[in-house]
């Protein structure tokens, strides 16, 4: 059994070559089954964009509840019935949410902007004013995220990334006294890649804290608040109650899209804070926008009914892709239990699966990978600038493929978590560098 194994580090050099040899044929094995599997990125298979092919004959209609006809422009807070039913799904009030188009990222992208031309409600001054702007980013984390602020010129500092939540003491320390940290990136539920849920304490804490920067705002994605994969299902944080009784209203917004929902490419996305950050919102948008796409608002609305029908959705997307975390799981601990080289999340909702590689191998890891014909995230990109201190994480999206694909994928994975442990720590003994099986050449360390 893998857990009777002995650590890979606790053996003989002997046994430790043997074990080198072995890897290398299993390998050239894994080579020459000339494999093109890809889990790169977390996006929904197509039986799960099956799930929502309803709404290709929908809506029925053309009117929203009140007469109105959607078709037109208008409504840039976007259709009442949708907001509703994401009003009960976040636990706010419909008054706090703005329904707008396909993406969630353009929503965060846009407020981000609107911070640096003009500042936010409790802006001293425009952020592009500021000397410096500075995020507070826990890793590993979401590197769409770290690429919009570097893309910006807004610097990032990391804090780690916790099962409850972020490192929240030092994120306290951070902002206490530096008036250019102003934000911080949370997926708070089924974190991105970790899986982990800001607790209510935690929570509670990131609303409360002082903070030099009087606008210092928390940007709550909450892109998988819906996505579990037991039944225990996980509530987020009420994290607009928790800043308004704390006596920071405008503290958080938060975001959230049906992408992994319904269609990826054709799906809504909510923004929900205060009413002062919705109006400001709003004015900023009316320049650039006379409404959203209220089509598909009513499209949604038909579709869901209401907040059961998006959670008994959810429930469906839950039977194809739970099959698929526990195939991971079983494959990296049939793998690599034991060995001691590797550690991996069980996570309960979301879209990832976080590895650890051995420290100084993942890139090595990914590289072997690629040369087998499977398609891993770039090590590091759950850090900012893709720069992993360590080089041990690795980000693992096992929803697109077929299940049968993700079995044969995973057991390629850990074959080459495996070898790029075995060539470490060989070489390490050594003094030097262990003989390499090909992987594209020196390209397989890059």
């Amino acid at each position: 059994m893998t857990n009777l194994r002995t650590p890979l580090a606790s053996l003989s050099d002997g046994d430790l070559a043997g074990f080198l040899a072995e890897q290398q044929q299993a390998y050239a094995a894994l080579q020459e089954r000339h494999l093109k599997l890809d889990l790169t990125r977390g996006k929904p298979s197509a039986a799960q964009l099956d799930l929502a092919d309803a709404l290709l004959h929908l809506p029925t209609g053309t009117t929203d509840r009140a007469g109105v006809d959607v078709r037109n422009y208008g409504g840039l807070e976007g259709l009442a019935e949708l907001r509703e039913i994401f009003a009960e799904l976040l636990w706010v009030e419909p008054s706090q949410v703005v329904a707008g188009g396909n993406s969630s990222l353009s929503m965060m992208y846009a407020t981000i902007v609107d911070f640096l031309l003009f500042g936010g409600v409790d802006s001293p001054r425009p952020w592009s004013q500021e000397e410096t702007v500075r995020f507070v980013c826990p890793v590993p984390g979401y590197d769409r995220h770290f690429s919009m602020l570097a893309e910006l010129g807004i610097e990032m500092v990391t804090v780690e990334m916790h099962d409850d939540g972020p490192d929240v003491a030092a994120v306290e320390a951070l902002v206490k006294d530096d008036p250019s940290i102003k934000g911080i990136w949370i997926v708070p539920t089924y974190a991105n890649p970790s899986g982990a849920v800001v607790s209510q304490e935690v929570a509670a804490r990131l609303a409360a804290m002082p903070a030099a920067a009087p606008d210092f705002t928390i940007f709550w994605d909450n892109a998988y608040a819906f996505h579990h994969l037991t039944e225990d299902e996980a509530k987020s944080a009420d994290i607009l109650s928790l800043a308004a009784a704390s006596g920071h209203p405008n503290r958080p917004i938060m975001f959230a899209s049906t992408s992994k929902i319904t269609f990826a490419g054709a799906g809504v996305a909510v923004l929900a804070a205060s009413a002062a950050n919705v109006a400001w919102y709003l004015r900023h948008l009316s320049m650039g926008s006379i409404g959203p796409d209220k089509v598909n608002h009513l499209r949604h609305v038909e579709f869901f009914h209401d907040a059961a029908g998006v959670r008994a959705h959810m429930r469906r997307h839950r039977d194809i892709i739970a099959p698929k975390f526990a195939a991971v799981d079983e494959a990296l601990t049939e793998g690599l239990g034991g060995l001691e080289v590797a550690e991996w999340t069980h996570p309960t909702g979301g879209y990832f699966v976080n590895l650890d590689v051995l420290d100084g191998t993942a890139s090595r890891v990914v590289a072997l990978a690629k040369a087998a014909g499977i398609a891993l995230t770039p090590a590091g990109a759950s850090f900012p600038h893709g720069d992993d201190p360590r080089d041990r994480n690795i980000r693992l999206a096992p929803t697109f493929p077929v299940l049968d694909e993700v079995r044969t994928a995973m057991a390629g994975v850990a074959t080459c978590v495996a070898l790029a442990a075995a060539e470490k720590l060989v070489a390490d003994r050594e003094g030097g560098s262990a003989a390499r099986v090909g992987a594209e050449g020196d390209d397989a360390t890059a």
